[in-house]
This record gives C-alpha cells, structure tokens and sequence, in this order.
C-alpha cells in the first residue's frame, strides 16, 4: 500500500537507529583492506575474496557484506552470489586504496580502532560532561602517541585523511594574490601547505607543530618535491608565540577547545599576523540555523567524548570570537561536503 502525505513512518527511525550497522561494513571493510586488495586484482569473485581475507564465515555471510557494501555504493558487481564479479567504485578506488596517495581510510581506521568503542558511551559523556576516551583508564592519549613513532603516524594517517578535500579546496577558493607566507598551526603531516604551494607558486608555507610530528612531516614534504616551498618548524602553539606570516591557519584545532582557549588562540594568531592579514579556520562549521550541517553537530559532539569541553561551532559563534581578538571583518569559503573555512581579517 503507497503511503499517504503527512503520515507517520518508522523509516527514519530505523534507518538512524541502525546506523552502526552500516558504518561497522564499511569501517570493517577497511580494517579488511579489502578496496587495497580489489584496487591490485581490478576485479575479484566472492570466494577469492573470502579466502585472500582469510574469513571463515559462510559464503552467504561474505555475499551479504559485499552486497551490503555494493548496495551503499562502495563496489561495484556483476553477476549474482557464486557468480558476482565485484570491483571497487570510483570513490573506493580514490580514496581507499592504501598505495594511492588520495587514501583517507586513515581516519576510518581510528573510527573502528578507537572512536567505535568509545561512542558507546555517549550517553555517559552527557550526564557527566566527561571524556569518554583513553582517559578514562587514566591514560593520557596524547601523551601514549606522541611517545610512540607508529602511533603517532597512525593518528597523522587520521587527521590528514579527515582534511585532505578541504584543504585542496582551499588552496584553490582562497584569493593568495596579495599574500607571500602562510603558517599552518598544528600542521600535522604539512599536507594543507603542500596544497597551498602545489597551486600557488608564489606562496612560502611553513607546517608548525609539536617537535615529534616534524619527521613525519617533513617526510611528506619531500614525497611532494616541494621543499622549497615548504618548511616545518616546531612548537607549542599554546606556550609560545605564533610565528609571523600573512596567513594563519588552524584545520579542526579551535573545535577542540573551550571557548576562552577558542579566543585565547584567535588572539594569538592575530598578533601573528601583519596589517590586513588573514585568520583561517578549516572546520564543520555549523549553519546558524543549526538545521543542516548535522555532521557538524555530531563532531561536536565527537569533541566531547574526545576532550569533554570542546565543541564546533557557527560562523555567528565565530565572529563574535573574532571581534573579541581584534579583528576588522570576516567571511566564510564552502570547501568540502560539511566542511568551511571561517576567515577573519587583521
């Protein structure tokens, strides 16, 4: 029976209310690397899947995750059960392929190894205002990474992958004519100054972050070939000064923050910064109207279980923050999907 206008349905409900599930497919798909393996076949059947997995499952098992993941369009099939033929999709092949330089499965695989575990407790992080994260078990995550080169990596693998096609929007959609340098504060791998210079010859970026994080970023640099472009310096942006350079950008580092350290940090990028100079902030920023951007919402959110007091914010929010540091004016870039960059202007 067709369903009438205005009437109740359970769809939604269902449909978020599961939600794990389909998100446990494609995170377990990547833990898998099952698109790195399709990448290197091109195509594969269901059965030489399972066994290059190594599943012991049933084979109506293994053609009920392809199929899931072949209906939510991360593959592609023809045929049907013992005689489908799977490959990856165009977005799989992209951006999930380990051996391809696109791949952002780095944050997917700190969804399923920590943030899958740790959402579980929500709730929990609501009634108490708490992190729900390592430090639960009186562990201080930041401390367990950055004391361990492949943690470490791992948790740059992330942070890069989350941000990759925010940052190649903005080195495109932001007017750099009237500016020579840009410091990438908390710059991680130096991937968003590496965007900037690979399309604005002229720019000089330098990557500035905590000294264990400088290796791996002048690793990156040196794959890019643009050294010459690109420097890294080291520091702690919260116990030291900004170095000076006409750009100042931040990618997801306010949203961690409580809103004093948020203006604390705004003002510091604004004594960092010559007449005219620009403050970017590459974040989920939230619309307004707080109706749309609900990946935004659920980041902040996300910003709780991870640091129980930071949280994304919106362009209102912002440039109230902005007009407390000093700022003259602001405007804001749609970069990709829910993500922009907030800028305000010395």
């Amino acid at each position: 029976m067709e369903q009438q206008p205005n009437q109740p349905s359970p769809e939604n409900i269902m449909k978020i209310g599961t939600g794990f599930w389909a998100s446990k497919i494609l995170l377990t798909a990547v833990s898998f690397q099952l698109f790195t393996r399709l990448a290197e076949k091109k195509t594969m059947k269901a059965n030489d899947i399972k066994n290059i997995l190594g599943l012991k499952c049933t084979d109506r098992n293994v053609y009920d995750f392809l199929d899931a993941l072949t209906i939510f369009g991360f593959l592609k099939r023809e045929g049907i059960l013992d005689t489908a033929i799977y490959s990856n999709s165009l977005d799989t092949d992209t951006f999930l392929d380990k051996n391809k330089p696109s791949y952002i499965g780095g944050i997917l695989e700190m969804m399923n190894n920590r943030l899958y575990t740790f959402w579980g407790s929500l709730g929990e992080g609501l009634l108490t205002g708490l992190p729900q994260n390592e430090i639960k078990k009186s562990e201080d995550f930041f401390g367990l990474i950055y004391s361990d080169p492949e943690k470490l990596k791992g948790f740059i693998n992330a942070m890069s992958g989350i941000q990759m096609g925010n940052f190649m929007a903005f080195a495109q959609k932001f007017d750099f004519t009237q500016y020579k340098t840009l410091i990438d504060v908390g710059g991680s791998a130096g991937l968003l100054s590496l965007m900037v210079a690979r399309h604005n010859a002229h720019m000089r970026c330098t990557s500035f972050d905590l000294p264990p994080v400088e290796p791996v970023a002048n690793a990156t640099i040196q794959q890019f070939g643009l050294s010459d472009q690109v420097k890294t310096a080291s520091g702690n942006f919260f116990t030291m000064p900004i170095p000076n350079a006409d750009v100042v950008v931040m990618g997801n580092i306010l949203h961690d923050w409580d809103e004093e350290n948020k203006i604390s940090l705004m003002k510091k990028a604004y004594d960092a910064l010559p007449a005219n100079g620009a403050f970017v902030a590459i974040e989920n920023i939230i619309d307004s109207e707080r109706k749309q951007n609900v990946f935004g919402m659920m980041m902040s959110l996300n910003m709780l279980i991870e640091t129980g007091t930071g949280f994304d914010y919106t362009f209102a929010d912002f440039n109230r923050w902005a007009n407390i540091a000093g700022f003259k004016s602001t405007s804001i870039i749609p970069l990709t999907g829910p993500s922009s960059a907030a800028i305000a202007y010395k």
